[in-house]
């Protein structure tokens, strides 16, 4: 098992550092957690306005006054991305990362039509959708900040720039400074679209959609896909290294867009289309008490388990785990690169999450709305903000209970070694102070 372990972290924890250090990983995890603020905004807002105890009239009174909490947040989350990767991205390269934000977001709309079509047929132009701005146009908006970022920035690099002289404001130098790569970048982009719309009669937002962004989608919301994304958090945190943040970087473009396209509907009262989503995965995941679902762990540690170890560090960790942190229990069992708890720790959140699936597959619990609940939020409250029922939470003391049948043997074998080396310690102990007291007589 040891020369497994090792094996297997040689080949990994590479991998996983360069994944950890890839400069667009880390933009797109940096420009996602730019707009948090302004999705959680638009989250509470929906929830407040579709609290299950509301009548339907009431329901539509409140969308009508408080509706545009969400239209100005969450229904243009592509807006923020594609301002926030062409901003961090520009940074990474020491440039001035408010202009690469901004021609990345204007590179973003040139290629966005400017026209739709309504729900009874009529054809409205001079007007942007907001599905484009959206879940639809999520992957068009990546891909288009993206490469509107890196033209910026080359020809920046390249020096194909306006100085201007001593003593010209810095606001001004900075803005003729990047006059020459706005413009090129914003011309070619415009060239593109041009392109594409008079020889191909078509767009790329419906390009990228149907070509990258929809089988990406149906992909991403698949149950398998799903357990092979928690199978590589798992382990990457046995390592020692934080599989979310590594895995999510990765992930998060398709959850959320599955997110907004849940909301979309759930606002729409129709029926909501997937299950894997970003608020499944914090809510029945990390909000059992972390990654790995560790809040029933310290739980036994704590009240259950014999030995002082055990009990001491599950104390330590219930407020922390309360709250879905638990650095305290990763690090202080330690659950890393100990072999003796490698198969609850990474077979538990897997069958837990089938559980769930199938749960919601099935009609017997609801499917998160696609609102944002902070993965702060403590055990069944969150369950309930996320699916806009209480069964949501209670779906999570199920989980719950589960994640405590899955470790609870485990735990015990820890404990019961615990109790043999304290008692052999402290056996040696006794004999030490015997050996001392009798030479002391002689």
């Amino acid at each position: 098992m040891n020369n497994f372990i090792d094996n297997l972290a040689e080949k990994l924890t590479p991998l996983a550092g360069k994944l950890g250090s890839n400069r667009y990983l880390a933009v797109l995890r940096d420009a996602f957690m730019l707009s948090f603020p302004l999705t959680m905004f638009g989250s509470i807002v929906v929830v407040l306005n579709n609290l299950p105890f509301w009548s339907d009239d009431l329901k539509g009174t409140l969308g009508g006054l408080f509706g545009n909490g969400q239209n100005a947040t969450m229904s243009i989350m592509t807006i923020f991305i594609t301002f926030g990767i062409g901003y961090y991205l520009t940074r990474s390269y020491d440039e001035d990362g408010i202009f690469g934000g901004a021609v990345s977001l204007s590179s973003y709309l040139i290629l966005t039509p400017f026209n739709f079509t309504t729900a009874d047929g009529a054809e409205v132009s001079g007007a942007l959708s907001l599905d484009r701005l959206g879940a639809k146009g999520m992957f068009i908006g990546m891909l288009a900040a993206f490469i509107a970022a890196e033209i910026y920035v080359r020809i920046t690099k390249k020096g194909i720039v306006i100085k201007m002289p001593e003593g010209v404001p810095d606001a001004v130098a900075r803005s003729f400074g990047a006059l020459i790569p706005a413009i090129s970048t914003l011309t070619i982009f415009l060239m593109l679209n041009a392109l594409v719309s008079g020889v191909f009669t078509t767009n790329l937002h419906d390009v990228i959609y149907t070509v990258i962004q929809k089988p990406l989608v149906g992909l991403g919301s698949s149950l398998p896909a799903t357990l092979v994304s928690l199978f590589f958090v798992q382990i990457l945190w046995f390592f020692g290294l934080h599989g979310q943040i590594i895995v999510n970087s990765v992930m998060d473009p398709i959850w959320n867009t599955l997110a907004l396209e849940n909301l979309d509907a759930f606002k729409a009262g129709e029926a909501l289309p997937h299950i894997i989503t970003k608020p499944f995965m914090e809510t029945f995941t990390v909000g059992l008490g972390g990654s790995g679902m560790t809040l029933m762990v310290v739980i036994l540690m704590a009240f259950v388990m014999k030995s002082r170890q055990m009990k001491d560090i599950g104390r330590l960790a219930i407020g922390p785990g309360l709250f879905n942190v638990n650095e305290p229990v990763i690090f202080g069992l330690p659950i890393v690169l100990n072999a003796s708890i490698a198969i609850p720790w990474i077979l538990t959140p897997l069958i837990v999450t089938t559980v769930n699936y199938l749960s919601m597959a099935s009609g017997l619990f609801p499917t998160p709305t696609g609102v944002t609940v902070p993965w702060t939020v403590p055990l069944f409250f969150s369950g309930m903000m996320a699916t806009n029922s209480v069964m949501g939470g209670v779906l999570q003391l199920i989980d719950f209970v589960i994640v405590g049948v899955m470790w609870y043997p485990f735990l015990k074998v820890v404990d019961k070694a615990n109790l043999a080396l304290t008692f052999e310690e402290d056996t040696q102990a006794s004999d030490r102070t015997s050996l001392q007291g009798a030479q002391s007589k002689n």
